[in-house]
């Protein structure tokens, strides 16, 4: 595949979360030496990958990159761009001639996406197939949202957006496919990441926010969830990175926003260097709760 460097390589999914608001002030956070020296940049809750296309393209000194994720749906779905995208991309192309064809009818478009999503849930297919079926639900359904059901059955509603959704974007597909050539990608517990540090790692960590109030969370996101035990377990594996030597970033909610006396990741990390950043929260079915918000960045660069 030839590579064109004029294209830049974006997230080809929307994400509950994802970071592309954040990234100037992860920007201001990295150290300077990454900038000359070669490095590997690992992120174990890699969602959309926001942050890991930014890194990628904004720092060519990276000499491995390694990307996780619990969300098995998610990560074949980045092994199949890395491996199988023509036949991804004949797939989408199929998928969205025939939505756009229906889209102006709500009923037959409505009844196409329940059909794929029952065909997605059947998870009967072969992988380059499924990773089709999630980008097509991911570019039709409400938010863009990924959901599932303790059953781990996707259960998002569809959109209604008034433009016609780009499902096939040939073009940053290739430049996605493009970066991920030397990209190592797993599936399984973030932990198991640090078997691929080398002396010079840098990690980020976008792990499921710890959620604002009862009816803020993300946390179906996988079947299982990712609780204030999990919360202090991930800070502990950064302690663990710190006693090695290696350096993270590593991105939560600020509680403080609903509770100003909640110091739950002030007392936690209050070993680390923890900034308050602004940052909005896109995605929630009133509008009027999409505002401003302050975002913790906590990290143990000096």
């Amino acid at each position: 595949m030839s590579s064109d460097k004029s294209i830049i390589a974006k997230p080809f999914l929307k994400w509950a979360g994802g970071k592309t608001q954040l990234i100037e002030e992860i920007k201001n956070n990295l150290p300077k030496s990454i900038e000359n020296n070669r490095f590997t940049f690992i992120e174990p809750f890699v969602g959309s990958g926001a942050v890991f296309f930014w890194m990628m393209q904004k720092y060519p000194n990276i000499e491995k990159a390694v990307i996780n994720d619990i969300n098995l749906d998610l990560t074949d779905c980045y092994l199949t761009i890395k491996e199988d995208l023509n036949q991804l991309i004949d797939i989408l192309a199929v998928y969205q001639d025939e939505y756009h064809k229906i889209f102006a009818d709500k009923e037959k478009s409505k009844e196409y996406y329940y059909i794929k999503r029952e065909l997605f849930n059947t998870r009967s297919s072969n992988r380059t197939v499924q990773s089709a079926l999630f980008i097509f639900l991911n570019k039709t359904c409400f938010n863009g949202l990924y959901r599932v059901n303790s059953k781990n059955l996707y259960n998002v509603p569809i959109g209604r957006s008034k433009s016609l959704p780009n499902i096939c974007n040939e073009v940053n597909l290739k430049a996605v496919s493009e970066v991920l050539q030397k990209t190592i990608i797993l599936n399984g517990d973030y932990a198991d990441t640090l078997k691929y540090a080398e002396d010079n790692a840098l990690f980020y960590f976008d792990p499921p926010y710890k959620p604002l109030n009862a009816t803020s969370s993300f946390n179906s996101y996988a079947k299982d969830e990712f609780n204030d035990e999990q919360q202090i377990r991930l800070k502990e594996f950064c302690e663990t990175l710190d006693n090695k030597g290696h350096q993270w970033i590593l991105s939560n909610s600020d509680m403080k926003n609903v509770n100003p006396d909640d110091n739950f990741f002030d007392d936690l990390y209050e070993q680390f260097n923890i900034y308050r950043v602004n940052a909005r929260r896109s995605i929630n079915s009133k509008a009027s709760k999409r505002g401003k918000l302050t975002e913790l960045l906590i990290t143990n660069l000096s």
